[in-house]
């Protein structure tokens, strides 16, 4: 057995938890959940298997991603039979994977003994980082708050919609040496991801007054997010970008 000692770190202000490993290398693990979504007679939001396996997948991914981690490994536990719920939710998985040019394992669980109503799904998402390259918690006083992507949840999320933010925005804002800190944003919503996050390192938010998104909003599967950083960063991508406001 290996006697290495582990060490788990899960900071408050991020859904992401954070396991040392030997030397500086941390583990990251990362899960999301959903419940009612799907196919089935019960299911409250009426979607496709396969676009609730891409929802699912991308919300852990994100999250993993965002703190600079690599993945390599996921997990689906699918709460229906494997064909065709587990079939159409591992499809999506692996094409929602392919579009961030990733293939990775994956561990995969059904429901083979019980008929089931209603769709449930949980996925992880396992990456590696070394601690100097963790992009977390790296915020200052005075540093923009800036919402990629607009907040959308339930019934308004669509695959292809243009406007809601992806794995791969993620992976493209992680290019940019002047952003601080990346953020998805989730149920909890813009205003409570930032103050958080402002919070922990001592700070306070000042909204803007002309906000152009629903800080208040649900965020549903990580259809914006925020970043931060100095007065001199400027973003440009295909996503709407909006400033929101300042640390302080």
């Amino acid at each position: 057995m290996d006697s290495r000692r582990t060490e788990q770190v899960f900071p408050g202000n991020r859904d992401v938890g954070l396991i040392k490993l030997a030397g500086d290398l941390c583990m990251v693990v990362a899960c999301d959940s959903a419940g009612g979504i799907g196919e089935k007679q019960l299911d409250a939001v009426k979607v496709p298997s396969y676009v609730l396996g891409r929802f699912t997948l991308r919300v852990a991914l994100m999250e993993v991603l965002s703190v600079g981690a690599d993945p390599c490994a996921v997990t689906a536990a699918i709460c229906s039979e494997p064909s065709p719920t587990g079939e159409g939710v591992i499809s999506g998985i692996k094409d929602e994977l392919k579009s961030v040019k990733m293939d990775l394992p994956i561990v995969i669980s059904t429901e083979k003994n019980i008929p089931t109503c209603q769709t449930g799904l949980g996925v992880t998402v396992i990456g590696t980082v070394h601690e100097k390259s963790l992009r977390m918690n790296n915020t200052q006083k005075g540093d923009r708050i800036y919402c990629i992507g607009i907040p959308k949840v339930g019934n308004e999320v669509r695959l292809e919609d243009p406007e809601i933010a992806d794995s791969m925005l993620v992976k493209e804002l992680l290019n940019q040496p002047l952003i601080h800190d990346i953020i998805p944003v989730g149920s909890g919503g813009i205003k409570r991801e930032a103050e958080v996050l402002a919070s922990h390192l001592g700070l306070s938010v000042k909204w803007r007054d002309d906000l152009a998104v629903d800080i208040m909003k649900s965020g549903g599967p990580n259809t914006c997010v925020i970043a931060t950083g100095p007065e001199e960063l400027h973003l440009s991508c295909a996503k709407p970008v909006s400033l929101v406001g300042m640390l302080s």
